[in-house]
């Protein structure tokens, strides 16, 4: 039973973060051309991870994140069974948050409900102008995977020690922040498929829309891969702290 609550727990934050953070990006019209659109779009994530982390951290961990599960299952804080089922309530939860995004920011005509945006990624116009079709899409995977990785590590960085457990929420809210004003005007900054794959899916099934789930893969591959290379950096260097202590205890 305690299994499920936890993945209960991980639906929930999911959906909420997809939810209220992307719902935040479609109705302030977030881009670089609205920098206060911009800045609110980045603190509205940033703040939803905080909000949840101190509501349901204590129940699953407040991951809602795939490329976080995965740094916790390479770093052996999770077991294969538990990984799988969290990406699928992630998964799900972010779909339903698409879902309600796009009801929250639709409109009801003739009697038919009229879906707005969902809030999807792609390779921003930015990036696209400076580097072409072919070359935007390569630098995004690039742009994700340095993101993820600079998240991932101050994660795993705060949630090491039990004495920052008063503080956790906060750092790793203010990390997503922080990625997120970088990467809006680049790819509108995934580092986490779930919430990338709910509004591409959402947009192909409501709108037709195919250029959010052609570019589904750099948003997938590029968290991922950045989630796993921060937990095999952190465990080298947390691995060679550990080894640093107990060659000064024998040297004492």
């Amino acid at each position: 039973m305690s299994d499920i609550k936890k993945y209960i727990a991980e639906f929930i934050g999911t959906c909420v973060l997809v939810t209220v953070a992307c719902g935040v990006a479609v109705v302030t019209g977030c881009g670089v051309s609205n920098p206060a659109a911009y800045l609110m779009t980045a603190l509205a994530f940033g703040l939803v991870i905080v909000a949840m982390a101190y509501s349901i951290g204590n129940v699953s961990g407040c991951h809602i994140n795939p490329a976080v599960s995965l740094a916790m299952l390479i770093s052996k804080k999770m077991n294969v069974k538990d990984f799988v089922c969290y990406v699928a309530a992630q998964i799900l939860g972010a779909i339903v948050g698409a879902v309600l995004v796009g009801l929250l920011c639709g409109s009801f005509v003739n009697g038919s409900i009229h879906f707005g945006q969902f809030g999807q990624n792609a390779a921003q116009d930015t990036l696209i102008a400076a580097y072409g079709n072919g070359g935007a899409l390569a630098v995004s995977l690039v742009v994700e995977i340095v993101l993820t990785f600079v998240f991932v590590i101050a994660i795993l960085g705060v949630t090491s020690k039990t004495d920052n457990k008063a503080v956790t929420g906060i750092v790793i809210g203010l990390s997503l922040t922080l990625v997120h004003l970088l990467g809006i005007g680049l790819t509108g900054t995934s580092v986490n498929p779930a919430r990338s794959i709910g509004p591409a899916l959402m947009a192909l099934v409501k709108e037709g829309n195919t250029a959010a789930i052609e570019q589904i893969w750099i948003f997938i591959l590029g968290p991922m891969a950045g989630g796993a290379l921060a937990a095999v950096v952190y465990n080298l260097l947390d691995g060679k702290k550990k080894d640093d202590n107990q060659l000064n205890e024998l040297n004492k």
